[in-house]
């Protein structure tokens, strides 16, 4: 029930404006600005690694009409991510945007405040009630600005409730960054020993730049050390593909898994996430730490640390009997840039790869003694990261527990 001191204003209401990116379809250009979409919109982030370029001269005539400024809170409208949300909290934007929605808040605060209530168990309820379309979800420009955005009637009282969320938040940021350092020196360290082949020697001096025997390998066209071997990904790893769940939905009240999606992919279980019995294959279940790989739409590796889970079609679980999950996690990932050049060579409406393409790929192989030399140096660093992970995961339902409770007066600050 609704609390006496709270009320609902429209999103047009809330907002200065609640308007939407381009409908058009610029070409592609070599050199220029990137154009976002409603899958670039990854929650708290944006991706623009996958964002295609186009000329300046599309970029301003975009801008005309829907300009990214400072404080907008950016929406996916369509696909697997529709519904995601972003601040843009940059005073300098150089981006255009396209089938993704513009709400205009005008301060920090109010843009805050959307971003945690869209959030909210509250939010997304709203929002799954305006979705339309049964196999490609999308929300219309007119759903957005008749939301009904929650606010307290006092004033003074969003920035009360704001200080307290965002304090939760700050550690999740903090961890976030954390994990990005740990991830940039672990690739280093893996690059150094990996790529440069500069691994210790016999002497403890870097292999090739003290002179260390090279040899020219016929299938990798390149000189890799001696008794090292090429390989493919197939052979250093397990790619299990997910299934089709739907066979596997609950009729009763069966124990469940919550099912990863595309959407929970990216950022993890909610109260709409679809859940299947636990007789699913056990190799399709997922657990913290498991890495995963999606080949499908997005092409993206992570280590999993939303818990428990069963793993849906178009995403592979990447395992090995034979290699520690170091070696393969960063092989893989290694190889995520050819993956992408040849989706986007594709030029399908859903850019993809193939097992044919894991079984085509071709990898340096070191001897198994220099592979577990380095995982002893990698796997405390990777341990870290989904221990900070899974930290972030227990705050964000703090967080999401907190907050509807906040926002609907259950609970009150002083």
């Amino acid at each position: 029930m609704l609390s006496s001191e709270w009320k609902y204003v429209l999103g047009e209401e809330f907002c200065l404006k609640v308007t939407d990116g381009t409908h058009d379809s610029p070409k592609q250009a070599e050199h220029g600005k990137p154009l976002i979409t409603s899958k670039h919109i990854k929650g708290d982030e944006i991706d623009f690694e996958t964002a295609y370029l186009i000329s300046e001269e599309d970029f301003n005539e975009i801008n005309k009409r829907s300009q990214v400024d400072q404080w907008d809170v950016i929406i996916s409208m369509i696909g697997a991510y529709c519904g995601f949300c972003f601040i843009e909290s940059n005073e300098e934007i150089d981006y255009a945007v396209k089938n993704v929605g513009l709400f205009k808040t005008g301060s920090e605060v109010n843009a805050k405040w959307l971003y945690y209530y869209l959030n909210s168990p509250i939010g997304k309820a709203h929002l799954d009630a305006v979705k339309s379309g049964s196999t490609q979800p999308y929300i219309a420009l007119g759903a957005l600005r008749k939301l009904p955005i929650l606010i307290p009637k006092k004033e003074g009282v969003k920035e009360k409730l704001l200080k307290a969320i965002d304090s939760i938040d700050s550690k999740i940021r903090v961890n976030n960054r954390i994990n990005a350092e740990l991830e940039a020196m672990a690739k280093t360290l893996y690059d150094y020993w990996f790529v440069q082949f500069d691994f210790p020697d016999a002497n403890g001096k870097p292999y090739k730049t003290a002179g260390g025997k090279m040899v020219y390998n016929e299938v990798l066209k390149r000189e890799i050390p001696e008794g090292w071997r090429d390989a493919s990904l197939v052979d250093i790893a397990i790619f299990t593909n997910g299934i089709a769940c739907q066979k596997y939905y609950p009729t009763g009240d069966e124990l469940t898994y919550k099912v990863i999606k595309i959407r929970e992919f990216s950022s993890g279980f909610d109260e709409s996430s679809e859940s299947v019995r636990q007789s699913v294959p056990k190799k399709v279940v997922v657990n913290d730490g498991d890495i995963l790989f999606s080949w499908s739409a997005t092409l993206e590796v992570k280590l999993w640390t939303g818990g428990t889970g069963a793993l849906n079609q178009h995403i592979f679980k990447v395992t090995s009997d034979n290699y520690p999950k170091t070696f393969y996690y960063f092989e893989v990932l290694k190889y995520l840039e050819y993956f992408k050049k040849v989706a986007e060579l594709r030029k399908t409406t859903m850019g993809h790869i193939t097992k044919e393409h894991l079984v085509e790929s071709r990898v340096s192989l070191p001897p198994k003694e220099l592979i577990q030399a380095m995982d002893e140096k990698l796997s405390p660093v990777i341990s870290k990261i989904v221990s900070n992970y899974q930290q972030n995961v227990e705050l964000a339902k703090l967080r999401d527990w907190l907050l509807p409770m906040l926002m609907n007066g259950q609970v009150t600050l002083k």
